[in-house]
């Protein structure tokens, strides 16, 4: 049985007097992909954020190899989330000014390694995504497809045990988006890389190992 890398137990969030999230429960084993689906507002990209670490609960734990990851201070946790997840949203926050190797670069940077490693690990990195030829393209330069995989090789940098990704192929048109998706199982296969992934396109949630559904805040 494979080891589990993420438990959430009972998670509430408030905004104010908006309960978003009522007492959600869930876990994630190494090299597994699972999707998360519901209707707008169910509480998808909330849950996603919170056991990212970007965002705490109002209530329960996140556990991240058995360890309570909101019991850290801030200053550790976002050393935490830097080393152990990598994140892979809709809009893929590229930085204009930087070259395609060094957007991919940035979290490892962060993350204080060492620059000759790290930069031939980029370049391993956008070579297997296919992007060999376009290290030094600024990202108005790259199509949209090719933007979205600069995403995926700067959330792999780090070697991290999870990816979360939010709506990945929400800006693709559907050859695009079909690429992205079998490439999620590619990397599974290379890599055993985890991946959570909250989806709109019923094509990929359906092809996860499992599939979540969420509605009013609670998984169904």
């Amino acid at each position: 049985m494979c080891p589990l890398v993420i438990e959430a137990t009972d998670i509430h969030k408030y905004y104010g007097d908006l309960h978003i999230l009522k007492g959600v429960s869930m876990k994630v084993s190494s090299g597994e992909i699972v999707s998360i689906v519901g209707p707008s507002g169910a509480g998808k990209s909330t849950l996603l954020h919170i056991i990212g670490t970007l965002s705490r609960a109002s209530q329960g734990t996140v556990t991240f190899e058995g360890e309570d990851v909101f019991k850290m201070s801030d200053k550790r946790l976002g050393i935490f989330r830097n080393q152990n997840i990598g994140f892979v949203f809709q809009f893929h926050h590229l930085l204009p000014e930087f070259t395609t190797l060094e957007n991919v670069l940035i979290p490892a940077f962060i993350g204080k390694k060492n620059g000759a490693m790290i930069r031939e690990k980029g370049i391993e990195l956008l070579t297997y995504l296919g992007l060999k030829e376009r290290l030094e393209h600024k990202p108005s330069e790259l199509s949209g497809g090719e933007q979205q995989r600069v995403a995926v090789a700067r959330a792999l940098i780090n070697d991290p045990k999870i990816v979360l990704a939010d709506e990945p192929s929400g800006n693709l048109d559907t050859d695009h988006a079909r690429e992205l998706h079998e490439l999620f199982f590619e990397l599974r296969k290379k890599f055993n890389q985890t991946f959570v992934i909250v989806t709109h396109n019923e094509e990929l949630a359906s092809m996860a190992d499992r599939k979540l559904s969420m509605k009013d805040g609670m998984i169904i």
